[in-house]
């Protein structure tokens, strides 16, 4: 892992989106919370703060944070089709936390298919990407916005 020793801590936050594409009706159904696993929302967003919380488990020589914040908020996009998915990750610390928000997006959408593929196996994942960044020696950074 590299030496982060040295940097003071500072004030992080990384956001980070990404969106499952799916059939109109499965939407509907996400919609209607009409899944018999249950609300699918409701657990994709459990699974995504649970995904960034362990993510240096999950990821090698990704260093274990304080996590002070972390949110996951969907979108039900009916014109295209899809859950957009959002994740905001914070902590006061010495690295970033951008693999945390990209961690939260992934689970969160891995948990979307999961949770529907028994009605829709073409559903894509797509778009998981970094948006934007605050704090740190690189300072900040807004990836939406170039």
């Amino acid at each position: 892992m590299v030496d982060v020793g040295w940097k003071p801590d500072t004030q992080r936050e990384a956001v980070a989106k990404g969106r499952v594409v799916m059939q109109p009706k499965t939407l509907e159904l996400i919609q209607a919370n009409a899944f018999d696993k249950g609300d699918v929302l409701a657990v994709a967003r459990i699974a995504g703060i649970m995904g960034a919380k362990n993510t240096s488990q999950l990821i090698p020589l990704c260093h274990p944070l304080p996590i002070d914040k972390i949110g996951v908020d969907f979108d039900l996009n009916s014109a295209d089709s899809a859950v957009d998915i959002t994740a905001t990750a914070r902590t006061t610390g010495k690295t970033g936390v951008e693999m945390e928000a990209l961690t939260a997006v992934s689970i969160a959408a891995l948990t979307i298919y999961d949770m529907c593929k028994s009605v829709d196996r073409g559903m894509s994942i797509e778009s998981v990407r970094l948006a934007r960044k605050t704090g740190g020696q690189s300072g900040d950074v807004d990836l939406e916005s170039e």
